[in-house]
C-alpha cells in the first residue's frame, strides 16, 4: 500500500511561492509549518508500522494535523490575496 504524502507542498502545490515566502518572513507560520511537518511525520511512521499505537491516538494525531493544515491554509490564502 502506497502512503500518501501530506506535506504542504503536496497538499497545496498552488501555494509553493507563498509557503516559501511565509516560512522565511513569518515566525508564526514557520512555527506552525514545523509543527505540521512533525505531526505529519509521526502519522506516516504510525501508518508504516514503525510506531505502534492505538487507533484513538492515531485519530487524535490526524486531527491535530488537520487543524494545523487549516490554520496554515488560511494564512496561505491571505498571503496569496495580498500579493
Amino acid at each position: 500500500m502506497a502512503l500518501e504524502k501530506h506535506d504542504l507542498h503536496h497538499e497545496f502545490p498552488e501555494f509553493n511561492d507563498e509557503i516559501h515566502h511565509l516560512k522565511m518572513n513569518n515566525n508564526h507560520f514557520a512555527k506552525l509549518f514545523k509543527q505540521y511537518h512533525e505531526v505529519d511525520h509521526e502519522v506516516l511512521r504510525i501508518e508504516q508500522g514503525v510506531e505502534n499505537t492505538t487507533d484513538e491516538y492515531l485519530e487524535s494525531v490526524k486531527l491535530k494535523r488537520l487543524n494545523l493544515k487549516d490554520q496554515l491554509f488560511v494564512m496561505l490564502k491571505k498571503e496569496a490575496a495580498s500579493a
